[in-house]
């Protein structure tokens, strides 16, 4: 099948507006329109996994960590970063790469992650901003409803629980229709009076595009007006970290038991509680010292995540259990999570995951 129609699939899950600022998610080599005909999925793009690749005749490498982050400025084979890039394009090997925008979904890295650990009630932790948007638009009273709901098919006024929501004001609005005008109402050279709704409906960013063109399509004026209001609201659909609750509340021991069994890691260091019980976890794959305050805030008794600094764990303040599981173990279960989503779509498509540990830390015990 064509590139494109498998990475808009995985784009309808983790939408690359949704990428933090300094992560270089996307299609890295290859062209959307390229044939291809099966895919390996691995956690890191390294040397070995292109050639991992190449072994097995997969022209497509989805993996979670971008291989380029930076510009690159020459492409010479200078370290593997420039070599992986060249031996891909040689080979004709797409490489797409799907980190914090999977990152920031609840059926991403971290939903993973509370799979594993069997939590419930499951939530964003700390729910992104500035990716909401407001349309205002104003139309013929009779052909509000026929407006609403194109507008509600293209993804807009879904809040929380709920969706289908707008606001509606009557009013009335004027225009006057010029030479070369259409109008659905009114005549050319006077002014008109119409009873008109306005319509207010909430959106995320990504879906704008969608949304303006079903509103072109159903609103039944030549000319059709509207308002795109960003807004400063949190959106609890996105976000970084995750949090949720164990069946039944455990012994800190009896937890990092679990913790180590459910997760496959090596080791936890930790910073121990006197007494600590865990019921509530917070839970953040990858980099996540930047929730503590957050895992705080939302009263959790365990932040699992990785890549904490010395000083760091000081940070706990003896009233939360930080559990350092290590960055790659937190998320591992990534090309499971990637291998289970284009799945459900495409049953039949090639898929095969990377047998490389790609983990660049060895522990020695």
């Amino acid at each position: 099948m064509k590139l494109a129609t498998l990475l808009d699939h995985l784009e309808s899950i983790a939408p690359p507006a949704l990428q933090e600022s300094y992560d270089n998610s996307g299609l890295l080599t290859g062209q959307r329109g390229m044939e291809i005909s099966s895919a390996l999925l691995t956690l890191d793009c390294t040397e070995a996994v292109v050639d991992e690749a190449i072994a097995n005749g997969c022209n497509l490498i989805i993996a979670h960590h971008p291989i380029v982050f930076g510009g690159l400025k020459k492409i010479n084979g200078k370290n593997y970063v420039e070599r992986v890039i060249i031996k891909a394009i040689k080979h004709d090997i797409a490489i797409y790469a799907i980190h914090t925008n999977l990152d920031n979904v609840p059926g991403g890295v971290n939903g993973k992650i509370c799979e594993r650990l069997g939590l419930q009630n499951t939530r964003i932790l700390a729910a992104k901003s500035g990716v909401l948007r407001k349309l205002i638009t104003f139309c013929p009273q009779q052909q509000a409803d026929e407006v609403r709901t194109a507008l509600f098919g293209a993804g807009a006024g879904h809040i929380g629980n709920y969706d289908e929501c707008s606001y509606n004001t009557e009013g009335t609005g004027t225009f006057r229709a010029g030479e070369g005008s259409d109008p659905f109402v009114g005549e050319k050279g006077k002014r008109h009076f119409e009873a008109e709704t306005k319509i207010e409906v909430i959106y995320p960013a990504h879906l704008e595009s969608a949304l303006l063109k079903a509103l072109f399509a159903a609103h039944p004026y030549e000319e059709v007006a509207f308002d795109l209001v960003p807004l400063a609201n949190s959106w609890a659909q996105a976000g970084s970290g995750m949090i949720g609750e164990l069946p039944e509340e455990l012994p800190l021991k009896a937890f990092l038991d679990k913790l180590k069994s459910d997760m496959r890691t090596a080791c936890i260091r930790y910073t121990p509680v006197e007494g600590k019980t865990v019921k509530k976890v917070a839970v953040c794959g990858g980099a996540g010292s930047f929730l503590l305050g957050a895992a705080l805030g939302a009263g959790a008794d365990v932040l699992v995540t990785a890549d904490f600094k010395y000083h760091q764990f000081f940070d706990g303040e003896g009233r939360i259990v930080i559990a350092d599981i290590g960055h790659y173990e937190s998320e591992q279960f990534t090309k499971e999570l990637l291998e289970g989503l284009i799945r459900k779509k495409f049953p039949t498509f090639a898929l095969r995951l990377s047998g490389i540990n790609t983990n660049p830390i060895n522990y020695h015990f």
